[in-house]
């Protein structure tokens, strides 16, 4: 099996294309040469052929009532610029009667005669093409009157030469020159594609997890736009591979304790003697599961909505559909069963570009947090101020010390009174939304209670 043939390299490809113009360019210029030549060969053989014409008809007298032809050595003098070409003459009287000419077998088929002036032709002299003109001269004496031909032909060979060498003399030049260019191209063309290298060996030798962007200073505007869509695809991908990082030490620190607390309650439920004791760690361990089982769906839903946030695209969404559809799917009734939860939106549209997935995800772990550490009742609603789209969670308690809400948001970070199930990820997912569609998080009293909002950039309906 064939290997597949490599492709070829940009120098290659740009170098092709100037070599294939030029190639063009040179048939087009060879093509008009040709059609130059050929017409100047025709015009200035042409000339010596109507010279020597004339120059026999002025040359025919009648004597006795007969034409007569005293041939001129001006008019052999005249074809004998072209010496290597075989010649035709011939002088008709009236009736085609030949005066004079050259030997009849190699008289040539005449075609009808023209109207009036020389009249220029082309047939075979002796099997090799040739070109004749023909002219009449018309006596009008006592002893004889009518019209005296004379014909006068050459084959093509000098005219060839001559068209060879105007081609020769045009392309020679054109030829250098092309070479020139040629070399020029190649050397502009490296010179072009130098970047390039700079920038194949900065990637060659770089460590596989440098992701920090390329310098563009100095370089071609066409090269910094292409690096600009790298470094930003580059700084995406950096984003990505931090979050993977991130996940990865998020999961490591938090379930190892939870896991080496039910490996202990385990082994207590195992050794315990009494039948209520094993009950009781056995129910302590049902209890962790539970909260490692949050604790799993925290952590990737944080993966995802970090992944959201990069790649999926920015469409409209209303905040009031978001806060509508927590309350409709209905899972704070699972988490806090009776609790207390109100529904407060208006008429208008609350809009903003953003994923609504992720945005949910926000909402749902402000309600979470809401629910657990607040004092009912709970409201979740959404409004817009200004320039600014809220969605927001209440409750009727007086929230964390201002220090602690300075602070939450973090990774693992939490209020001193936190339950042992709580980690601080809910909040920090709701930062990551917050920091990938341009908005913020604010926390503070109001209303008598305390507020956690979800702050963005509103955005027109319909848009």
């Amino acid at each position: 099996m064939t290997e597949p043939r490599a492709p070829l390299t940009l120098a290659a490809r740009v170098l092709g294309a100037v070599l294939l113009i030029l190639l063009l360019g040179g048939m087009l210029v060879s093509g008009s040469a040709w059609l130059n030549g050929r017409q100047a060969a025709r015009q200035a053989y042409d000339r010596i052929l109507l010279g020597a014409a004339r120059d026999i008809a002025e040359s025919v007298r009648i004597e006795e009532g007969v034409p007569v032809a005293d041939l001129p050595v001006s008019a052999f003098q005249l074809l004998a610029q072209a010496p290597d070409d075989r010649i035709y003459y011939a002088v008709h009287g009236p009736g085609q009667m030949l005066i004079t000419g050259v030997d009849p077998e190699s008289e040539v088929q005449l075609p009808e005669p023209g109207a009036g002036g020389p009249d220029f032709f082309e047939a075979a002299l002796s099997g090799e093409p040739a070109r004749f003109v023909r002219i009449t001269r018309r006596f009008a004496e006592r002893s004889f009157s009518g019209p005296v031909e004379v014909v006068v032909g050459q084959t093509l060979r000098a005219r060839k030469a001559m068209i060879a060498d105007l081609m020769l003399d045009a392309l020679l030049p054109m030829a250098v020159a092309g070479l020139a260019l040629v070399i020029m191209a190649w050397l502009v063309i490296r010179t072009a594609l130098r970047p390039l290298d700079a920038i194949t060996e900065d990637l060659a030798r770089r460590d596989p997890y440098d992701l920090t962007p390329i310098a563009t200073g100095r370089l071609p505007q066409e090269l910094q736009v292409v690096l600009g869509s790298m470094n930003r695809f580059m700084g995406r991908l950096d984003g990505q591979v931090e979050a993977m990082r991130n996940l990865i030490s998020d999961t490591a620190h938090q379930l190892r304790t939870p896991v080496a607390a039910m490996r202990v309650q385990a082994e207590t439920a195992i050794a315990e003697p009494s039948e209520a004791a094993r009950r009781r760690a056995l129910d302590r361990l049902l209890a962790r599961t539970r909260s490692l089982g949050s604790l799993l769906d925290q952590l990737l839903s944080r993966a995802l909505v970090v992944h959201r946030t990069d790649s999926a695209p920015r469409l409209p969404v209303d905040l009031r559909e978001v806060a509508l559809e927590i309350m409709e799917r209905n899972d704070h009734a699972l988490l806090s069963p009776g609790s207390d939860l109100r529904l407060e939106i208006g008429v208008d549209p609350v809009m903003v570009r953003a994923d609504a997935f992720s945005l949910g995800e926000a909402a749902g772990n402000l309600l979470v947090n809401a629910l657990r550490h607040g004092t009912p009742p709970v409201a979740i609603g959404a409004e817009q101020r200004g320039g600014d789209a809220i969605l927001w969670v209440r409750d009727a308690g007086p929230g964390p010390a201002p220090e602690v809400t300075a602070q939450l948001g973090s990774r693992f970070n939490r209020s001193a009174d936190a339950q042992e199930n709580s980690t601080g990820i809910g909040l920090s997912i709701v930062n990551s939304v917050a920091a990938a569609f341009g908005g913020r998080v604010e926390m503070g009293h109001e209303g008598g209670g305390f507020r956690a909002a979800l702050v963005l950039p509103a955005a027109e309906a319909g848009t």
